[in-house]
């Protein structure tokens, strides 16, 4: 999986440096979004605050990872489709918010409805959200 981070890294012309590969490996492997704080505590001490910040924004910017915000209107990370790029961010996807657990599931295979605009009106992000409950907490219930 290295292989797959380092030609990601190159690609988009950042340094091959343990702190990115690390958050890399840590959203690559969950199957939720993450959050700041919870990618602080799985990864602990390898990696400060503010340099976890400045990965975050850099590979939001690049098109390797996108922003949703949760319920409580906490920013979430989780890694774009291949289509994203640093011109052309493409995670149009519907978002799940589960309301027991919180965790947020992209869901790139949904639908996105047409959004029909007024004359002069112009989309530059579109963010879908659906609220309910995920198959592990409505197997707990």
């Amino acid at each position: 999986m290295n292989d797959e981070f380092n030609e990601l890294l190159q690609k988009h012309q950042l340094k091959k440096t343990a702190p990115r590969i690390s958050v890399l490996s840590v959203l690559k492997s969950r199957e939720m979004a993450t959050s700041q704080p919870e990618l602080e505590e799985i990864i602990g001490k390898q990696v400060d605050r503010v340099t976890l910040y400045r990965i975050l924004s850099t590979f939001e910017e690049k098109g390797i990872i996108h922003k949703v915000l949760g319920l409580d209107g906490t920013a979430n990370y989780a890694f774009c489709s291949a289509s994203c790029t640093e011109h052309e961010h493409h995670d149009e996807h519907v978002h799940f918010n589960c309301t027991v657990c919180k965790h947020i599931f992209c869901l790139p295979d949904s639908q996105i409805p047409v959004v029909n605009l007024p004359k002069g009106f112009k989309v530059n992000s579109l963010n879908i959200s659906a609220l309910g409950i995920c198959d592990k907490c409505t197997l707990a219930n």
